[in-house]
């Protein structure tokens, strides 16, 4: 049988965003009852967290998870839909949820799933660098049994799943668990649902550790290279057209590891 997604009640005294900082890491909870699906208004809400996350250099990495526990996300809010919102509304600067578009992002997010993400949650699952579940978590696409069709899911999916797989979740809405999404390549982890905050924040306190100029070249080296054929790749590596590699190679942190590693102590990152 069909599971239905419950429309969205939100309470107006409760904010749908929140959020808490620590380490140099960001948490993000989306917070509306009862499936956390997001409206216009929230995917805004949600740009502005994430545009903060972006530009302030003393946050690392975000967290991005559900309140609850059956609910990562609904995706777009069909009780919206219902009362008028448009399908291609204004979503704000990042695009739907905050992130997945968001211009000049160099900065990792981990999807701390836990329960259903679906439609647009899991389209924002696609959109992060790392995902943490819980084992009871499923991702699936129902949009063509509305009438429409997941355009992010629709571009991310076939690059990271095996066409047959991929189409099978986009054309008649098959559902993963979180054990066949790990097996997959789309879930790092999946964890007990009494562990999924701690282990996100673990993986989060990991990627500090490292040399924030190199997490940014990282991310820019991949998302200038990804669609490239591999000789191009490595033609636009050293071409000196890519800024963020550049500045890593030419940065202090660049002296400073193999420094610390032969002093035998901790490196001393300073980001310049």
């Amino acid at each position: 049988m069909r599971e239905r997604v419950p429309m969205t009640n939100v309470d107006p005294d409760r904010p749908p965003v929140r959020t808490r900082t620590a380490d140099g890491v960001l948490e993000v909870v989306l917070d509306r009852p009862k499936a956390n699906a997001i409206d216009a208004a929230t995917s805004r809400s949600l740009g502005e967290v994430f545009a903060g996350f972006r530009d302030d250099p003393q946050l690392r990495v975000a967290i991005l998870t559900g309140a609850g526990e059956r609910f990562f996300s609904a995706g777009w809010d069909l009780g919206a839909a219902a009362g008028g919102e448009e399908f291609e509304a204004d979503y704000g600067k990042g695009g739907f949820g905050g992130f997945c578009e968001l211009p000049d992002r160099n900065k990792p997010v981990v999807c701390a799933v836990n329960g259903l993400a679906v439609g647009g949650g899991f389209e924002l699952v696609l959109a992060a660098e790392f995902v943490v579940a819980v084992e009871h978590a499923e991702f699936f696409l129902p949009e063509t049994g509305l009438g429409i069709i997941p355009d992010a899911g629709a571009v991310r999916l076939p690059r990271v799943l095996p066409p047959v797989v991929a189409n099978e979740v986009l054309y008649a809405g098959r559902r993963l668990n979180a054990e066949e999404a790990k097996r997959w390549g789309l879930v790092n982890r999946v964890v007990a649902p009494g562990d999924l905050i701690e282990e996100a924040w673990a993986l989060a306190r990991r990627i500090t550790a490292a040399a924030p100029l190199a997490v940014e070249a990282i991310m820019a080296v991949n998302q200038a290279t990804r669609d490239r054929p591999l000789d191009e790749a490595f033609v636009h590596l050293r071409s000196g057209d890519l800024v963020a590699y550049e500045r890593m190679l030419a940065s202090d942190d660049a002296q400073e590891g193999p420094r610390a590693f032969t002093e035998k102590r901790e490196p001393r990152w300073q980001g310049r």
